[in-house]
């Protein structure tokens, strides 16, 4: 066995080996944020998803083509719709047809199409249970929300605007750019006429937004039961029907459609700008509220719940309770306002309004019969109305109003009268009756030179002012 020979005193030890140098890992950049779609780019999808159902495309179209073909036939016609409002003034200016339409929308058409657009925008998704799928999309609850309220609104306004158009321009094409004869019978020029028209529009508009915030409410609030949406219709049948109850004033503006009549005071000399302002201003609060309850409730929605179907009381304490608070608030504010809690029809108000609309007529007719031009100031027109006899108070709305018109004419020494059965409805709109004499007032018709022609004195509508004196403008 051979012995190791140890290494030499003072020798190195033999040199380990160095391990290998191993190249190190790349570096793995972080992975982007994820960021939630921009609002503006959810709100062209949604309004993409809105036009493309066939149901919408047809109101946009019908909107766009029925007022005016409707407006054009009935001008063809020999028979008007004499009991709506400028129904009687069809014949006579284009300018009646599209005021005509804007009746119907506000009693009808304008509900039923924010029950549509905006009553089903969120119960869709959950019909079809899209809601994980689009918010794995745009990742932020808020911006579906204001995506889907901003496309609804310009479905709407693209409706409202159709409606509008269509009855103006199928009414001016067919009867022709004519003076319109307002509620207190003076002339308006086209021009103004057109002004007044778009005015009207515009604040119909208001109300519409409400309803519209409404429907948005229900959508969210009862998911898919289909009352979510027909809440704006229900609603507009009541507030419709409570707009025909002997309610006091304060309590008939504070309802949110009131704007679907006070802008008949637009046809009024001066404005009666009192009633459209708080009309307005009432519709536009309940749209805001209506919005930001229905926001409110959506974004404490729990997604993950495949089966959700509305939020059951949560939706009744959001969502009912607040906006019955906003109403007995706002018939709080406005009871001062409005002069207690009086029908704010009363005798010298409908004396008023009568005396001032007989006055213009007069004139009017006086033209078509070619006798000299007088004043208002030359005839001093006055009227004396009771309401069924004098056990009655003269006060408040009803078909038995009666009224004497007396008026004089220069250099005659005998007074002219003519007498009047009113139907006072309670928003203050009146129609009178002519009851004779039968060359004044008794007979539809009066002999011109050119022929027979519409007597302006034989029925005409009016409006009375629910407000105070104090409260006007």
């Amino acid at each position: 066995m051979t012995a190791t020979t140890p290494p030499p005193t003072g020798a190195a030890p033999p040199a380990v080996p160095a391990a290998p140098v191993v190249p190190a890992a790349p570096a793995v950049p972080a992975p982007p944020a994820v960021r939630p779609v921009p609002v503006a780019r959810a709100y062209r999808f949604e309004l993409v998803k809105l036009v493309a159902q066939w149901r919408i495309r047809l109101l946009v179209l019908a909107c766009w083509l029925a007022p005016g073909l409707f407006v054009a036939a009935v001008g063809q016609q020999s028979t008007l719709p004499t009991d709506t409002l400028f129904g009687r003034w069809m014949h006579a200016t284009g300018w009646a047809g599209p005021l005509v339409v804007l009746g119907f929308a506000g009693s009808w058409a304008l509900p039923l199409l924010t029950a549509v657009v905006a009553g089903d925008v969120f119960a869709a998704e959950d019909r079809l249970g899209t809601w994980r799928h689009l918010l794995v999309a745009v990742r932020s609850p808020r911006r579906i929300f204001a995506a889907k309220a901003l496309a609804s609104l310009t479905v709407l306004v693209l409706l409202v605007a159709g409606l509008a158009v269509s009855g103006a321009v199928g009414g001016v094409l067919a009867i022709g750019d004519h003076p319109l004869v307002g509620l207190d019978g003076h002339l308006l020029a086209p021009g103004d006429a057109a002004l007044r028209v778009l005015l009207a529009w515009l604040c119909a508009l208001a109300p519409t937004l409400a309803l519209a915030g409404i429907g948005l409410l229900g959508s969210v609030a009862l998911g898919r039961s289909p009352m979510g949406l027909l809440l704006p219709a229900v609603v507009a049948l009541a507030v419709q029907l409570a707009q025909m109850m002997p309610l006091p004033v304060a309590v008939r503006m504070a309802l949110p459609g009131y704007a679907f009549l006070s802008w008949n005071g637009l046809f009024t000399g001066p404005v009666q700008a009192g009633p459209l302002l708080i009309g307005v201003a009432v519709s536009l609060v309940w749209a805001v509220a209506s919005v930001l309850l229905a926001r409110l409730l959506f974004l404490r929605r729990d997604f993950t719940g495949p089966a959700h179907d509305g939020t059951g009381r949560r939706a009744l304490l959001l969502g009912a309770l607040p906006l019955t608070g906003l109403l007995a608030v706002t018939v709080g504010v406005l009871a001062p306002l409005a002069g207690g809690t009086g029908s704010g029809v009363d005798q010298d108000k409908v004396q008023r309004a009568v005396a001032t609309a007989f006055g213009h007529l007069y004139r009017l007719q006086s033209a078509e019969l070619n006798r000299p031009d007088v004043t208002e100031e030359q005839l001093a027109v006055g009227a004396s109305c009771d309401k069924g006899s004098t056990l009655v108070e003269p006060e408040g709305p009803g078909n038995d109003w009666r009224c004497t018109v007396t008026w004089h004419l220069p250099d005659v020494a005998a007074t002219g009268t003519a007498v009047y059965q009113l139907d006072v409805a309670p928003d203050g709109r009146f129609v009178a009756d002519g009851d004779g004499p039968k060359e004044v007032n008794g007979y539809f018709l009066v002999r011109t030179a050119t022929g027979d022609a519409p007597n302006p004195l034989w029925q005409f509508d009016g409006n009375v002012e629910l407000l105070p004196a104090a409260s006007k403008g």
